[in-house]
């Protein structure tokens, strides 16, 4: 291999480490693998859909539970106190002293334009990593139709103008987070002539997408995974 090859592996192998370290993507236009997430208690059923979603460990001291911090500080522009949301989010600090909602967002936004886009690539290996199983086979069962019928699509952000949290649970060692995006991209598919089969590349769609998160709070991995989708009309 010469100088530029190497130097191109080394900087795909850099470029795929990076997008793991913070978290996921999908498509806008192709909705029908829409998937409600598991409760809390049927994700503590079973373990092996107590899934996470790629992220970097906490880079910050960990604020230690009984930290001297009142209720309407504490959840500061992301929940009011006393709400369900608040509640949510004490009981996942209580399970993990580590947990911060404002880290979690900001990998919560590269992961939902990764996984839109590995969706819209067909990437099967990128979503593996940041999917659960049952939200994998739903994401896959829409990438071979494309394939069956030789469709292309391709997918490109203008935007991603809000990432919110709008519940959050936690019960026995499952933690879940439910994150509204607000986004706007142009999708468009095409057949095997070219031909547009959906959507408009001139035209900008504004798209809001509910999705959850979920992991092990007992677990060190401090990763989370897509486990429900929606979308907001």
């Amino acid at each position: 291999m010469d100088i530029y090859t190497i130097i191109f592996l080394a900087l795909a192998v850099f470029i795929f480490l990076r997008l793991r370290s913070v978290l996921g993507q999908r498509t806008g236009s192709e909705r029908p693998y829409d998937r409600a997430a598991p409760t809390v208690a049927q994700r503590t059923q079973d373990n092996n859909n107590v899934v996470p979603m790629p992220g970097t460990v906490i880079d910050q001291a960990p604020m230690p539970p009984n930290a001297d911090v009142t209720p309407a500080d504490r959840w500061k522009d992301i929940a009011e106190p006393g709400t369900p949301l608040a509640a949510g989010l004490d009981g996942i600090a209580a399970q993990d002293s580590s947990f911060d909602p404002k880290h979690f967002l900001s990998g919560a936004r590269s992961a939902y334009e990764m996984i839109v886009l590995a969706f819209a690539n067909g990437d099967r290996r990128a979503l593996k990593d940041l999917l659960s199983s049952e939200v994998y086979e739903s994401f896959d069962a829409v990438i071979k139709d494309r394939e069956k019928h030789e469709q292309k699509t391709e997918t490109r952000f203008v935007s991603i103008d809000k990432a919110e949290l709008v519940s959050a649970e936690a019960r026995d060692r499952a933690a879940q987070l439910t994150v509204r995006f607000v986004s706007q991209m142009i999708s468009v598919t095409r057949d095997k002539t070219g031909a547009i089969v959906d959507g408009n590349p001139d035209k900008v769609a504004d798209i809001t997408d509910v999705w959850t998160f979920a992991r092990d709070t007992s677990s060190r991995d401090p990763n989370w995974k897509l486990v429900g989708t929606g979308s907001a009309g």
